[in-house]
């Protein structure tokens, strides 16, 4: 028995249907989620930094937040205590810090690699 037209697996007179209004629905919902996630991060930056300070020398070989010249920035310290490389820690803490190295300074310091 031959197949009738709403049996068949594609449809005779179906339309492509357009694409432009879903692709401008996402874009716009990308955009807005892009935008909102920027405002709340730049809201928060300021609060968390008030609370800490850079610590230069105190963080161990890979645990660094960034460095003052030494490398490109976060994770890649590859000694103790560099003196380059900061560790951001609570506010007024750092130079209370000791080390095997010595104290934590709020400048970069230099230590021996």
């Amino acid at each position: 028995m031959p197949e009738s037209g709403a049996e068949r697996d594609e449809p005779a007179s179906r339309k492509p249907e357009k694409q432009i209004p879903m692709t401008t629905k996402t874009v716009t919902a990308s955009i807005l989620a892009a935008s909102v996630a920027a405002a709340m991060a730049s809201v928060a930056t300021p609060a968390a930094a008030a609370d800490q300070e850079k610590c230069y020398g105190v963080s161990l070989a890979g645990q660094n937040d960034c460095a003052a010249g030494a490398h490109s920035c976060a994770g890649h310290s590859t000694v103790d205590y560099d003196g380059q490389s900061f560790k951001l820690v609570p506010a007024g803490t750092c130079i209370e810090m000791q080390t095997p190295e010595g104290a934590g300074s709020l400048e970069p310091i230099d230590r021996p690699a």
